[in-house]
C-alpha cells in the first residue's frame, strides 16, 4: 500500500513539483486508518481502491484537492467520518467534492432503481458546483470495472449496464475518450461475454496482417511529409471492442467485413499543418464521398477537434485518417481534464463555464421532470445522442442531437422564440415542424405575435430534453386550470375503463404517498402534471391499484369484508368468484392471467366464468356488447391458495440476433426451473430476433423475475408479455 502511495507521489512530482505533498500524505494516512480492517471483494485491503482512483486522476494530471478527494471519497460512506470533519481538516473544497461523490445510502427508497436515479440527481447537482466530482466518480467506476470479476454474475451485469448507460456516456460528454473506451469495453465484456470473446479472438488472429497493412500506409504518408517539410507523429489507431460490436450489430456485418479496425492518426504542430496534411492525403488516396468531417472548424460539444477523412487505401480497403494538433490530441484523450481550470500553476480556460453549460440544462430537466423515469430517459438522450450541425441565417453554428426538428432548433435559440414559432424555412424553403434536420441545413424560424404558445403535439416529435422541458414548463405555468381539468378527465376516463371508482383508489393516505414520491404539494399539482404530460395516468393508477390490492388483503385476513368464508370455496384454479360458490372457472387463454395480476370475471354462456387480466384487449371488445353490463363480475386470487397449479403465459423477447442467444435464454429458464411449453422464433431483415416463448409459471412475482433476468442477457433490448 505504501509502495502504491510512493508511486502516486512520484507521478504527481513529474507534472506538478509544487503540489502540497503534506496535504496529500495526511489524506492518505486518514484514509488508511479509516478503512483499516476493511477488505474489497477481491480480498485486497480496501485502501487499494482509493489509491488506484487517485492514480487514475494523476494520469489526468489533476490538482491536489482532486487527489485528496479521491483518497477520501469512500470514508464518509463506509466509516464513521463526517463531511464536517473532512472540511475541517482538508478545506471546504475537498468537503464539497467528497460530499458530491458520497451516495445517498442512508435514505430508504422504494426500489433500487429509484435510489440509483436519486444518486444521479445528487451527483449532477454536485457537478454544477464542482466538475471534479464527476472526474472522481469516473475514476472510481473505472477501477471498480477493472476489478469486477470478484462480484457475482448478476452484479457484474447490473454494474456493466449502468456503466454503459450513464458513466461511459458522461465520459463521452466530457470528451474523455480514453476513459470512455475502456468503460465501454469492460461493460461489453460482462454484458455479452460471448461477443466480447469472439471479437478479441478474431482481432488477435489477424492483428499482424492489419498492422503490416497500416505500417505500409504510414510509410507512404511519412515519405510525402518529409518531402513537404511537415513535422508529424504518425500512429496506428486500434478500434476499441465496443465500437466493433456496435458496427457488427447495427450494420449486420461480420468482423471480416469491418475494414477500419485500425486507422492512421497524424499529430502535427499547427492547424495550418492539419489542412496541409489533409490535402496531401487526398492526393495520395481517393477520398470516399460523404466521409469527410471537419471538427476543427466545428468542434463537438465535448470540445473534440480533429479532421476525419476516409480514403480508399491499397487493395481497395477503406482506411480512416485522423489529423489533429498535439493540443487537440490531448483534449481528445482527456477532455475537460486537458485544460482544467483547477490545475495548479496553469491558467484556466476562460470559456470553461460555456463548455459545461450542458450540465445546467440537465439540472433544468431534473427540476422539471416529476417522473424519475422521464428524467432517466431524457438524460440518456442528452448524453448519448450523436450531433447534427445546422446554421442560423447569420451563419452561427448550432449543434443538436441527431434526429432533431425545427422545434428543437427554435428552443435552443431562446424559449420565447420556440413558444411563438409560427413556421420554419429550411434552406430557403418552407418546411414542416417535424422535419428531421440534416448537417449543413440553414434554419430560419418564423415567429408571430398571434401565436400564444406551443402545441401539445410538438411533444410527439421534439428530440431535445431542452425543448420538451420548455414546452412542459409553458403548459405547466400558462394553462394550470386547463391542465387540472384535463388531468381529472384522463383519470376518470381510465377509471371507467378498468372498472374502479375514485372512492376506491383515491384514499387520502395513498394520494399523500404519491405526492411525496413525486415531490408535489397538492392533488391539484398531480392533476396538472397529468394534464400537461409530466406524469402518466397509468403510473398513478398502477400504484393506487397496488395499494388497493394490499389493503384488501389486509381486510381479508382480519375478516371485516366477510371474504374469509368465501376463500374456502375457491375453485381449483385458485380464483374466488364474488357471490358464487363452486362455479366453473377458467383462465382466459387470450391474456393468460397469473396470480398477482389485476383480474376481472366475465360470465360466459355454458362455460362458467372466464377470468381475464384487466388490461386484456378482448375485454374492451366485450364491453361494447349491449348485454355486457350484467356479465362482468368481481373475482379474486385466493391468497391462501396452495394447490401448486401452474399458469401459462407468453413472453416476447426482442434482441439483436447472434449465435447462442436462444441457448442462453433456455439456460436461464432451466436454472430457474421454469417449464417451457412452446417456442417460436423469427429474424427480421434488420437481424432482430423475435422470440415468442410460452412458459408455465406459478405467480406474477416469478414472471417479473423471469423478465428481469432475460432483460439482462447480452443483445436483449425488450421483454414484453403478450396479450394474445
Amino acid at each position: 500500500m505504501d509502495k502504491l502511495f510512493l508511486e502516486l507521489l512520484e507521478k504527481v512530482r513529474s507534472y506538478n513539483p509544487k503540489m502540497d505533498i503534506d496535504k496529500l500524505t495526511r489524506a492518505y494516512e486518514k484514509a488508511k486508518t479509516a478503512h483499516e480492517g476493511q477488505l474489497r471483494n477481491t480480498g485486497e485491503p480496501y485502501i487499494i481502491h482509493p489509491l488506484s482512483v487517485a492514480q487514475i486522476l494523476a494520469e489526468l494530471e489533476l490538482d491536489c484537492d482532486s487527489l485528496v478527494g479521491a483518497l477520501l471519497h469512500d470514508v464518509v460512506e463506509d466509516t464513521d467520518c463526517t463531511i464536517a470533519e473532512i472540511s475541517r481538516e482538508f478545506g471546504d473544497g475537498v468537503g464539497i467534492i467528497v460530499d458530491g461523490v458520497t451516495k445517498l445510502s442512508k435514505i430508504q427508497y422504494t426500489t433500487k432503481e429509484e435510489q440509483q436515479i436519486e444518486n444521479l440527481r445528487k451527483m449532477f447537482l454536485a457537478m454544477a458546483k464542482d466538475i471534479r466530482v464527476i472526474l472522481i466518480k469516473l475514476a472510481d467506476r473505472l477501477h471498480n470495472m477493472r476489478t469486477i470479476k470478484a462480484m457475482s454474475e448478476e452484479k457484474q451485469r447490473e454494474k456493466a449496464r449502468e456503466t454503459l448507460e450513464v458513466y461511459a456516456a458522461l465520459a463521452h460528454r466530457l470528451g474523455m475518450s480514453k476513459i470512455k473506451f475502456e468503460l465501454e469495453d469492460l461493460s461489453l465484456r460482462y454484458l455479452d461475454p460471448v461477443a466480447y470473446r469472439e471479437i478479441t479472438e478474431s482481432i488477435s488472429q489477424k492483428r499482424k496482417e492489419r498492422e503490416e497493412y497500416i505500417e505500409d500506409i504510414m510509410t507512404t504518408i511519412r515519405q510525402k511529409l518529409d518531402e513537404l517539410g511537415i513535422r508529424a507523429r504518425l500512429m496506428g489507431r486500434a478500434k476499441h471492442f465496443y465500437s466493433i460490436f456496435r458496427k457488427m450489430y447495427t450494420q449486420n456485418k461480420s468482423i471480416d467485413e469491418i475494414y477500419d479496425l485500425f486507422a492512421v492518426r497524424a499529430i502535427v504542430d499547427s492547424v495550418k499543418d492539419c489542412y496541409a496534411v489533409l490535402g496531401m492525403v487526398h492526393e495520395l488516396y481517393y477520398p470516399i464521398p460523404g466521409r469527410f468531417k471537419d471538427y476543427i472548424a466545428m468542434p463537438k460539444p465535448n470540445m473534440y477537434q480533429s479532421l476525419h477523412t476516409t480514403v480508399m487505401g491499397p487493395n481497395g480497403i477503406p482506411v480512416e485518417i485522423q489529423i489533429r494538433t498535439q493540443e487537440m490530441h490531448k483534449v481528445a484523450e482527456f477532455g475537460i481534464a486537458a485544460h482544467w481550470k483547477y490545475k495548479e500553476g496553469v491558467s484556466g480556460a476562460s470559456d470553461m463555464d460555456e463548455k459545461l453549460a450542458w450540465i445546467g440544462k440537465i439540472l433544468e430537466i431534473q427540476n422539471d421532470a416529476v417522473d424519475s423515469d422521464d428524467f432517466m430517459r431524457t438524460l440518456k438522450i442528452d448524453l448519448f445522442a450523436d450531433e447534427v450541425f445546422v446554421f442560423t441565417p447569420k451563419g452561427d453554428v448550432i449543434n443538436l442531437p441527431a434526429g432533431s426538428t425545427p422545434i428543437d432548433f427554435a428552443f435552443s435559440i431562446h424559449s420565447a422564440i420556440g413558444c411563438r414559432m409560427a413556421g420554419v424555412r429550411v434552406n430557403g424553403k418552407i418546411a414542416t415542424l417535424d422535419y428531421i434536420l440534416q448537417n449543413g441545413d440553414i434554419v430560419e424560424v418564423m415567429t408571430s405575435s398571434a401565436v400564444h404558445g406551443p402545441s401539445r403535439d410538438w411533444l410527439k416529435f421534439c428530440k431535445t430534453s431542452q425543448a420538451r422541458s420548455k414546452i412542459n414548463q409553458w403548459f405547466k405555468k400558462e394553462r394550470r386550470e386547463d391542465n387540472i381539468l384535463r388531468g381529472k378527465e384522463l383519470i376518470e376516463k381510465e377509471l371507467k375503463r378498468i372498472g374502479y371508482t375514485m372512492s376506491q383508489l383515491f384514499k387520502p393516505e395513498w394520494v399523500e404517498q404519491l405526492l411525496k414520491r413525486y415531490g408535489l404539494k397538492s392533488a391539484d399539482d398531480m392533476y396538472a402534471a397529468i394534464g400537461y404530460g409530466g406524469l402518466t395516468v397509468n403510473k398513478i393508477l398502477s400504484r393506487l391499484k397496488e395499494e388497493y390490492r394490499l389493503a384488501n388483503k389486509a381486510e381479508v385476513s382480519g375478516q371485516p369484508l366477510g371474504l374469509q368464508q368465501k376463500k374456502k370455496k375457491g375453485s381449483a384454479s385458485g380464483i374466488i368468484v364474488e357471490g358464487i360458490d363452486n362455479c366453473l372457472v377458467r383462465l382466459s387463454r387470450c391474456c393468460n392471467p397469473v396470480p398477482g395480476d389485476f383480474i376481472v370475471g366475465y360470465i360466459t354462456r355454458g362455460r362458467g366464468v372466464s377470468v381475464h387480466r384487466e388490461d386484456c384487449p378482448n375485454l374492451k371488445a366485450e364491453k361494447q356488447l349491449p348485454e355486457a353490463g350484467g356479465r362482468f363480475i368481481k373475482v379474486y386470487w385466493e391468497d391462501e391458495y396452495t394447490g401448486g397449479s401452474s399458469y401459462l403465459t407468453e413472453l416476447q423477447i426482442s434482441a439483436y440476433d447472434r449465435q447462442g442467444l436462444l441457448a442462453e435464454i433456455t439456460s436461464v429458464l432451466y436454472d430457474m426451473k421454469i417449464l417451457i411449453n412452446a417456442v417460436h422464433t423469427k429474424t427480421t431483415k434488420e437481424q432482430i430476433a423475435i422470440i415468442n416463448i410460452t412458459l408455465e409459471i406459478s405467480s406474477k412475482e416469478q414472471l417479473d423475475m423471469i423478465v428481469k433476468k432475460l432483460s439482462r442477457l447480452g443483445g436483449v433490448f425488450e421483454v414484453t408479455r403478450n396479450n394474445a
